[in-house]
């Protein structure tokens, strides 16, 4: 288990990762999602989120109906609810996104173990390489964020991936670091 799996850290976090605990916590997003192993992923969970970042969580479900069955009950009611289906690097996925206070918020599922999904692969790649790079390559990143880049494509770009997709090469990155 991954220090970035369960979400108190963020308690004791800066003021954005102290308030997505607050709403996480005080609206029982992750309790309401504790059957399909809820792992809050993306840039909040490393601090190099910017301005419009959203609290993405990934999920893993068995059952597609019973996954949308339990978001549309506990999530429907909130501010500029959707949910859709699509494919997502070859995989059945449900997106739900939606609003709780000025957090944006995406559930997203498969029928595939947290730990195999890329968005959470990606995470912990990243995870490591701030701690390896340091303050500066992190502020690099949140710079290169602010100039409209995506997370993925940053850190390619900052760690000289340049052949071919960022998102498959950050993948390749992490085996060849292991």
């Amino acid at each position: 288990m991954h220090k970035l799996d369960n979400i108190d850290y963020l308690n004791s976090g800066n003021a954005v990762q102290q308030e997505a605990y607050r709403i996480l916590k005080d609206y029982r997003v992750m309790h309401n999602l504790q059957d399909f192993t809820p792992v809050l992923a993306g840039t909040i969970p490393l601090e190099i989120n910017i301005a419009d970042s959203d609290l993405d969580i990934v999920c893993y479900w068995q059952d597609k109906k019973l996954f949308t069955a339990n978001i549309t009950l506990h999530f429907s009611q909130y501010k500029n609810y959707s949910l859709r289906e699509a494919e997502v690097n070859g995989h059945l996925s449900v997106i739900a996104k939606f609003f709780i206070e000025n957090f944006e918020i995406e559930i997203f599922g498969q029928n595939i173990p947290v730990a195999q999904q890329y968005g959470y692969r990606h995470m912990i790649m990243e995870y490591n390489i701030l701690q390896q790079k340091g303050e500066n390559f992190k502020n690099s990143i949140i710079q290169l964020k602010k100039q409209g880049y995506k997370t993925e494509p940053a850190f390619a770009l900052l760690l000289g991936l340049e052949s071919g997709n960022p998102y498959e090469e950050l993948l390749n990155y992490e085996l060849h670091k292991k």
